[in-house]
């Protein structure tokens, strides 16, 4: 490409990093600006000549920047920052709380639709990747059953969640996967599981001093949408145990589908496993390869909402057709 696809980075926490390592790999890219709600003249990014820019500034740089990457919590930052950011650029962002996809879907389609921008939420690994797995499963295995299994590992939004709990100085959450229920599914007997049975919680909090530890704890076990329906553990630690044995942010995973074909009752096993040194930096490499989908759509003319559901794998590769019909057919 004679121009490269011009991308801004809002919010520069683990994930707008990993953004900006992530678009230096891509040889059709680059980082126009990072926004963020801090003091910019503060903030320090790793790509010299790259403008930073408080958040209220991105609006005049609408036609300077193809596509936005929103790396905003789920909690509360992407909520309201996906369709005020939607009516002014494409975006694409990694909105993680399953349970309310089908409303941001609807606020940020309406969004783009009034601005005339194009919008792929809920990119990610899970959801993203996983979910295209699970529809791949279902799609080839009608009779059978889908299992997601996260973890061990670190989860951003549940983590972030916690943070933002009164009293919570700092936190990590870890999911865990329950082996028993793993190797339940991979028999390929369709086990019926509860969500307490596939996965247990464990979280590492520093608490703010004199704040109430019961009441976080409490706060934490009761979270709806992230912690209520699991057993968890709540840990409460000094910021140096923290920073000392929880400063790494691994995770991984996999999508299993079980299912039976035929007369005879064959039974199949597909399975999609995920194993991540870093949580943050995967998903932001799979948020960039969606930004030059979005760009290649908006360049159609199309506008509005997508899933990663709705997204040809043709238009995340740099290739040509051509290309990818010679190489990975």
């Amino acid at each position: 490409m004679d121009q490269k696809i011009r991308v801004g980075i809002v919010g520069y926490g683990n994930l707008g990093r990993g953004v900006e390592l992530a678009l230096g790999q891509q040889p059709d890219m680059e980082l126009a600006a990072v926004f963020t709600r801090r003091n910019p003249d503060k903030l320090q990014i790793q790509s010299k000549g790259v403008p930073v820019k408080n958040v209220s500034e991105a609006a005049a740089m609408k036609g300077e920047i193809d596509v936005m990457i929103l790396c905003g919590g789920s909690a509360t930052d992407l909520p309201e920052m996906g369709p005020q950011f939607a009516r002014l650029f494409n975006t694409i962002d990694s909105f993680d709380t399953h349970a309310k996809i089908p409303a941001y879907f609807a606020s940020v389609d309406e969004a783009a639709k009034a601005g005339g921008t194009l919008s792929i939420i809920s990119v990610g690994w899970d959801p993203g990747l996983f979910s295209i797995n699970r529809i791949f499963g279902e799609s080839v295995l009608p009779e059978g059953g889908t299992y997601t299994f996260w973890g061990r590992g670190v989860s951003q939004g549940h983590s972030d969640a916690i943070r933002r709990i009164p009293g919570v100085k700092n936190a990590i959450q870890y999911t865990v996967p329950i082996q028993e229920a793993v190797e339940a599914v991979r028999t390929g007997s369709c086990p019926e599981l509860a969500t307490r049975q596939k996965h247990q919680r464990e979280c590492y909090v520093v608490a703010e001093e004199g704040a109430d530890q019961a009441v976080i704890e409490q706060s934490i076990k009761t979270m709806p949408n992230y912690f209520s329906d699991y057993d968890t553990t709540v840990h409460f630690v000094t910021e140096e145990t923290l920073k000392a044995e929880h400063n790494k942010m691994p995770h991984g995973g996999f999508v299993i589908r079980s299912g039976k074909t035929g007369k005879s009752d064959n039974r199949h096993i597909i399975e999609y496993a995920l194993t991540l040194d870093s949580n943050p930096e995967f998903t932001s490499s799979v948020l960039v390869c969606y930004a030059r989908a979005a760009y290649r759509l908006s360049s159609r003319g199309e506008t509005g909402a997508r899933s990663v559901f709705d997204i040809a794998p043709a238009l995340l590769s740099p290739k040509t057709g051509e290309q990818l019909r010679a190489e990975l057919l």
